[in-house]
């Protein structure tokens, strides 16, 4: 592993509880966001991610190379565009949050100028500029919080990096003078991709070297085992030293930012090089997803496909944070759903669609519906989730909704609720009638252990035409089964928040009566895989307007002067 000058993890650490970092070690602000860079000899590729270093475990990182704020600019080598250019528009004021915005936004740039990408287009972005839009410049630091500066600034230095932005749309900066001099790309500190190098040669050498030697041991002295296949990890399992209180079976480890209480572990086993775990099969029937492949590939996968899928990419997109999600997996995730009753808003959509997942017991292997592994007990630590398969529902015919209200609307935040349907229809909306053949309802993180179906709700509204009555008697219904456990906080507000999802789903089919294949759904889906153009909300650009009043009676007070010490 090669460190590029000090690990911001470790400062985060070290921080007390009740300040500005009361979310260290938990993965929830974003302030020490790193560029982990791993490289593939076969292929001679580099592979980047931005990461949390606060839930990377130093153990995980061999042969990765790691690039901190201090390792992309610095006093010494001089200061990258990024960080002078957050300076410049005036998006730093007490610093702490700064060092992660830069790495978040430096990575979405070396992803979106990596040669070969299709991110913003095949056309070379013009002089200055990176391939990144407005938009992806936006969600770069989604995850990012910050206290007390604001995000126009901020947002403002994202996009500035951005093809497609209009200059003259930027904020108060030392560049120009806002509304007298001419907005330029060249007043900007130039940018190039490619003028950091995210992989050192010398490693790539050294990865090279290794690749004829014989595979080590899969248990080390240093307390990590890295099993190759399934049989390996039951041998793991099998042998004397394996004890489930000392022993922590990890692929990210970023469960430890919820249940940091239960991190004390002694020994590790990296299940991330098992191959049966990462893998991806697509196929007629649906697509098939190993359980050790991050949140952020299933996206990208659930985005290249129909529109069921296409939803499910969307919300999942929402989960977490997008340095949390670049390592965070999907099986770990669902595991903790089941395992630890966290509110999973992937358990819900995957139920939703109708998911099964295969597991691999002490003894045999089996394939259970979501629905079935959730009500299942806890499973043990030897209990293995292996795979995700999620059917192909086609677009025919088919609606699929899913709702999230939260905190903050990008994700790092748990739900309220979270809510999935889906329902098969029949029928002519031409005569008026638009017949509900099959649905499933599926609700999570109201104050239970896991997401539930909406069984009662279900059988009525199968058969069903929707109308006035039939949505009345669903939401009643509903009411009576949406029931928050004792000491959950704000129960009747989450109790409403489910009604109101449903209410809105329901009613969308209900207006599908008259054009079915034109109805947009709620949250700015798609019924029946049709958006007509429709611009889901979520892709719109944020905006905000800044007014400006100069005055020279207070001199230098109310000049946009860059705060001393910003880029440091």
């Amino acid at each position: 592993m090669t460190r590029r000058r000090r690990c911001w993890s470790s400062s985060a650490r070290a921080r007390p509880s009740g300040g500005p970092s009361s979310a260290a070690a938990k993965g929830g602000c974003g302030a020490c966001v790193v560029l982990i860079s791993k490289y593939d000899p076969a292929t001679d590729e580099v592979t980047e991610f931005s990461a949390s270093s606060c839930l990377t475990l130093v153990g995980s990182l061999n042969h990765c190379s790691v690039t901190t704020s201090e390792g992309i600019g610095n006093t010494r080598d001089g200061y990258h565009p990024v960080q002078q250019r957050l300076a410049g528009f005036h998006a730093s004021q007490c610093g702490f949050c700064t060092p992660g915005m830069c790495m978040s936004i430096f990575s979405s740039l070396v992803k979106a100028d990596k040669p070969g990408t299709t991110t913003a287009g095949d056309h070379a972005p013009p002089p200055g500029f990176s391939k990144l839009t407005c938009a992806e410049a936006e969600h770069a630091v989604s995850g990012n919080l910050c206290r007390c500066t604001g995000y126009r600034p901020i947002l403002d230095a994202c996009k500035s990096f951005a093809a497609d932005v209009d200059l003259e749309d930027l904020g108060l900066n030392s560049f120009w003078k806002k509304g007298t001099d001419r907005a330029d790309v060249g007043k900007l500190p130039e940018y190039s991709s490619g003028s950091v190098c995210t992989f050192p040669e010398f490693l790539k050498s050294e990865i090279k070297g290794q690749m004829n030697d014989v595979p080590a041991a899969i248990a080390g002295e240093d307390g990590w085992y890295h099993p190759r296949s399934i049989q390996e990890l039951h041998s793991l399992f099998d042998s004397n030293w394996f004890d489930e209180n000392s022993v922590k079976i990890v692929a990210s480890n970023t469960g430890a930012g919820v249940y940091k209480d239960q991190d004390l572990y002694d020994k590790y086993i990296d299940i991330k090089g098992i191959a049966e775990l990462s893998v991806i099969d697509r196929n007629s029937k649906g697509l098939e997803i190993g359980a050790a492949v991050s949140i952020s590939k299933a996206i990208e996968v659930f985005s290249d496909g129909t529109p069921v899928f296409r939803k499910i990419a969307s919300h999942l997109s929402k989960v977490a944070s997008p340095f949390v999600r670049n390592t965070a997996t999907v099986g770990g995730n669902v595991i903790m759903a089941q395992r630890l009753q966290f509110p999973s808003d992937i358990a819900t959509v995957l139920l939703a669609a109708g998911s099964t997942v295969t597991i691999q017991t002490a003894s045999k292997m089996l394939c259970l519906t979501l629905d079935e592994f959730l009500e299942q007990p806890p499973c043990d630590a030897k209990t293995i989730l292996l795979s995700i398969f999620v059917p192909d529902w086609g677009s025919d015919n088919v609606i699929f909704e899913t709702s999230r209200v939260a905190p903050r609307p990008f994700g790092n935040a748990v739900s309220y609720v979270n809510s999935a349907f889906l329902a098969r229809t029949s029928g002519d909306g031409a005569s008026g009638e638009l017949i509900i053949e099959d649905i499933c309802l599926a609700f999570g993180a109201y104050g239970v252990d896991h997401t539930t179906r909406a069984r009662k709700v279900e059988e009525f509204l199968k058969g069903q035409s929707v109308s006035a009555p039939v949505i009345l008697e669903a939401v009643r219904l509903l009411k009576d089964t949406i029931m928050p456990s004792e000491g959950t906080t704000h129960p009747e507000y989450r109790v409403s928040l489910a009604v109101s999802f449903l209410f809105s789903f329901l009613s969308s089919l209900g207006n599908n009566q008259i054009e079915p294949a034109k109805a947009i759904a709620p949250n700015g889906s798609c019924a029946n895989g049709s958006m007509n153009g429709q611009v889901a909300s979520e892709d719109l650009q944020i905006r905000s307007r800044q007014e400006l009043v100069f005055n020279d009676e207070y001199k230098p007070v109310g000049k946009p002067i860059t705060k001393s010490g910003a880029e440091l």
